[in-house]
């Protein structure tokens, strides 16, 4: 194997080299690493640094819908629907590894109810507690939905079925469901290592493009910035021309320490919302490869869908002022599992069906709307300008959604090549991501597989595998996995030793949790067990160079963050 761009090494020497850059871009959830790419395609040399991982925050606990927003429609967020839309079938395109149509049923319980509460949300007259929403309300949204879908590509148009064909389908549903709406979004298999790709794939074509995880900003003087390595301690100093701050939740948090004149300015009024992986074949099986999407009994949207051989279930919206403090709690979790009850009451659920919880901070504009869900979702831009303490500018990146990552980046990059006296060159919005570049379509994939199988000498139902996991990377990581000898592991034989090496040598894993949680689904799918941590610790050990005594650290710092903040129970390493 040749040197790669993501070897840390090579990534910090080039970091000493760097005393000024036109933009750095803190924050490495979707959103910065989207503006990271559009600057670096325009021939920025532009810095992206993240304290954590590649999407370990809110854009690592993302409901995994890429949507349009159907109930965004009521409060007349119409531009966010139709940006959503478009951006949704671009991604079906340029990501069809990680990126597939979702057959969604919304069930119902009247047929003309909610008309007069959502006129009076799309007037702004009612934020309150929300009203329940007919059969006739849904048709008229998914009629707008399908119009405006149409014109960014082609999916099934939306049914509304009555009470008969709805129990025919649906025979577990609760008595209060009449009729119900089948209509088709999209969903995400692997949202975190979407992000990665995007990076990598970014400083592969842009050679003066930076990005390094782990790598937090320190403090600031007002002109010179210091970046700590986390992992080492190193410090780095260098001069911005433009911050780009794209924290999300920590916005303010960092605009704080950028400037003491912002400290106290608040842009970020954040909700958190959880979710949970269950293992319940008898819900697995009735959901048969559906989404449900529902109104609890409160109002609040939740939920459900196939996820890895089990469900994902969701969600919760709680407004809260510590971004930080982002765990599934109790009592959400109770709401979820009440929440599946409403609609199907003769379910056997408790939480002992419980495999694994994920939560996150949206990072909702500031408002003092009466509910969470009454707070827009769209995205914004706020530009600090350089002042008496500060001497490069600020441009704050404010809500957002996962399916319009694409054009929020495009748009804050815009902005930015502005401040610069730049023109943009290249455009986004058909390049392909990662793996999806190249994906063979249905009618080809076979004979792909077959001519990749002859090639490497593995066999076809390992390449399927594999190209199901990465997309077209598969074919790096194949000459890897080749070249010398392999083996599965030992406590999970879906999986080989030198197919986790090549994850951590070339996709920038430092940390157990990044290879468990972000790289693979091992642990969102339910899979996690102590042997198999023990296994793939000792494979992060001899890549990294980690002693007895560090590899033991790191097993028990990984399996205390996996027990607080995904109430996974493994037993004592």
């Amino acid at each position: 194997m040749t040197e790669h761009v993501n070897d840390r090494a090579t990534l910090l020497a080039r970091l000493r080299q760097i005393p000024r850059t036109p933009v750095l871009i803190v924050g490495g959830g979707i959103n910065g690493i989207s503006t990271f790419r559009e600057l670096a395609l325009q021939g920025i040399p532009v810095l992206l640094i993240e304290r954590g991982d590649w999407c370990q925050a809110a854009s690592g606990a993302l409901s995994r819908m890429i949507h349009g927003g159907l109930r965004y429609l009521e409060t007349g967020e119409f531009t966010l629907v139709q940006e959503a839309l478009s951006e949704r079938n671009r991604l079906l395109k340029n990501a069809p590894h990680y990126v597939f149509p979702l057959r969604t049923t919304v069930p119902v319980d009247s047929w003309s109810s909610g008309m007069l509460g959502a006129g009076k949300r799309f007037l702004g007259l009612d934020t309150s507690t929300p009203s329940r929403r007919g059969a006739l309300l849904l048709k008229s949204g998914l009629a707008l939905y399908d119009a405006w879908a149409g014109r960014y590509g082609a999916l099934p148009r939306h049914q509304l079925h009555d009470s008969a064909e709805t129990r025919q389908r649906w025979p577990g549903f609760a008595d209060w469901v009449k009729y119900s709406a089948s209509y088709y979004d999209a969903w995400i298999t692997a949202p975190e290592r979407l992000g990665f790709e995007l990076t990598d794939d970014t400083m592969q074509a842009c050679p003066a493009a930076l990005a390094l995880n782990y790598l937090s900003l320190q403090r600031c003087d007002g002109e010179n910035i210091t970046l700590s390595d986390r992992l080492t301690g190193e410090e780095f100093t260098l001069q911005p021309h433009i911050v780009v701050n794209a924290t999300g939740a920590w916005i303010d948090r960092l605009n704080g320490t950028l400037s003491a004149a912002s400290a106290g300015e608040k842009l970020i009024g954040g909700t958190k919302g959880s979710h949970l992986v269950l293992r319940c074949p008898a819900l697995l099986a009735m959901l048969a490869g559906e989404m449900i999407y529902y109104e609890n009994l409160d109002g609040r949207i939740c939920l459900l869908f196939p996820w890895y051989g089990n469900v994902l279930a969701g969600t919760t919206d709680i407004r809260v002022d510590n971004p930080d403090a982002a765990i599934c709690e109790a009592d959400e979790q109770r709401y979820i599992l009440e929440s599946l009850k409403f609609i199907f009451p003769h379910l056997p659920l408790s939480e002992n069906d419980v495999l694994y919880t994920f939560s996150g901070i949206r990072p909702l504009p500031a408002s003092d709307a009466a509910t969470s869900g009454a707070i827009s979702r769209s995205h914004s831009l706020k530009l600090i300008p350089p002042s008496r303490d500060r001497a490069f500018s600020t441009l704050c990146l404010i809500g957002g959604k996962w399916t319009t990552f694409r054009s929020f980046g495009e748009q804050a990059a815009g902005r930015v090549l502005n401040l610069l006296g730049e023109r943009r060159k290249v455009s986004t919005e058909a390049l392909a991501i990662g793996g999806g570049r190249d994906y063979p379509d249905a009618a080809h994939k076979t004979a792909w597989i077959k001519a990749l199988s002859d090639e490497s000498g593995l066999s076809p139902e390992r390449i399927t595998q594999l190209l199901k996991r990465y997309g077209t990377r598969v074919q790096m990581m194949v000459k890897f996995i080749v070249s010398e000898p392999d083996a599965s592991l030992y406590t999970l034989p879906d999986w080989s030793r030198n197919e986790l090496r090549y994850l951590i040598r070339y996709e920038q894993v430092q940390k157990l949790n990044d290879l468990l949680i972000r790289r693979t689904p091992l642990a969102v799918s339910g899979q996690l067990s102590t042997p198999l941590i023990e296994e793939i610790a000792q494979l992060i050990a001899q890549e990294r160079g980690w002693t007895a005594a560090q590899t033991k650290q790191a097993l028990a710092e990984t399996c205390a963050e996996l027990q607080r903040e995904h109430g996974v129970h493994l037993a004592e390493v």
